[in-house]
């Protein structure tokens, strides 16, 4: 049964949890929920992505390599490249027209590229040249757009899985760590100094070295030693509530170590569980994107935005949008998810209260 509350005039008073408290507080945060809004969309777009009206992000097309962002159909900027590219040559010849020849062979290019059909992996045959690219093309000929919302969806992927298989991992051994304590406690945290103490990053690329680059293994090799900070956070938060009342009342109950600590400690540290994930998914995909740079992040056909920006690089000076659009992409999300996770900590923590 709800209790009533009433304040000192005798005014009921309606309770308010710590969640509806969090919430109202973050939501008077306008730079988190600004980054809130960003993520739901790009969340959308990712789930919607097999029924948006895009082009395969796998689908090469030779003859559309390298084509800029425009509204444009493929077949008018093929056109309208020849064009350029006959004219160029007239103006270097001392002329300021065409001759017959050379108009015959914008005039045939025309019809060629009214009826040029492409067979598509879906069996599906289209006529290719009435395409619209708006992000422009790669090296082959694929759609750039629909490879940065695929990429993104493989980006995304990368940083939620291993920020939760960190945090699983992290939460569980730490809150046993700091509940049992003891010998447990001491040889697990020295394994953790001896983990720290080794270089991340190496470990990572030795792990996908030697068992292949693939992304199960780009997972398993990004969560297996991500979970050392989490594990101490945990540790510290149980420490400081395991001795409290309502621990000692669960114990007086007969409650053993697996219900203390995933009933009652675990949701009690639940604030900075979620905030420090929160932080933890842009570092994962920061990190995947190193990798792909050196060559060990997704592979093809796959990509992700990591994947997109190291093919952006080497192109940058000659077909800056190969680089410009994936980077907006990746920075725009990793903004995002940073203001959310300050947000969340600034309404998760009861000392910030008065401060929103």
């Amino acid at each position: 049964m709800e209790m009533e509350h009433y304040n000192e005039l005798n005014q009921h008073v309606k309770g308010v949890s710590l969640w509806q408290d969090a919430l109202k507080r973050l939501k008077k945060n306008r730079m988190a929920m600004f980054g809130l809004y960003i993520i739901i969309f790009y969340a959308l777009i990712s789930l919607m992505a097999p029924i948006l009206p895009i082009y395969s992000y796998k689908q090469q097309v030779l003859n559309h390599q390298y084509l800029p962002p425009s509204f444009k159909t493929a077949g008018q900027l093929l056109y309208e490249k020849k064009s350029y590219f006959l004219h160029a040559m007239a103006a270097k010849e001392g002329r300021t027209v065409l001759n017959s020849k050379e108009k015959k062979q914008l005039s045939d290019l025309k019809q060629s590229l009214a009826v040029e059909k492409k067979k598509l992996f879906n069996g599906k045959t289209v006529l290719v040249n009435q395409r619209h690219y708006l992000l422009g093309t790669d090296s082959l000929g694929r759609d750039l757009l629909a490879r940065i919302i695929y990429g993104g969806q493989v980006s995304m992927m990368i940083g939620l899985i291993g920020a939760l298989t960190s945090m699983f991992i992290g939460v569980v051994l730490g809150a046993l760590s700091g509940y049992i304590g003891g010998r447990f406690d001491t040889l697990l945290m020295r394994f953790v100094d001896i983990m720290y103490s080794l270089p991340y990053l190496l470990l990572v690329i030795i792990f996908m070295a030697i068992f292949g680059r693939n992304i199960a293994n780009l997972f398993f090799a990004l969560a297996i030693v991500s979970w050392l900070t989490v594990a101490r956070v945990v540790r510290g938060q149980v420490l400081s509530l395991k001795n409290s009342e309502f621990i000692e009342a669960a114990r007086a109950s007969g409650a053993g170590t697996g219900r203390i600590v995933f009933r009652h400690l675990i949701p009690n540290t639940s604030g900075v569980i979620i905030v420090y994930t929160t932080l933890t998914v842009p570092s994962f995909i920061m990190l995947e994107a190193f990798l792909s740079f050196l060559g060990l992040g997704v592979q093809a056909p796959f990509a992700s935005w990591g994947v997109l920006i190291q093919n952006g690089v080497y192109a940058m000076t000659t077909y800056p949008w190969l680089l410009w659009f994936p980077a907006i992409a990746m920075t725009l999300f990793l903004f995002s998810m940073n203001f959310l996770g300050d947000g969340l900590r600034d309404a998760l923590d009861p000392q910030s209260k008065n401060k929103l």
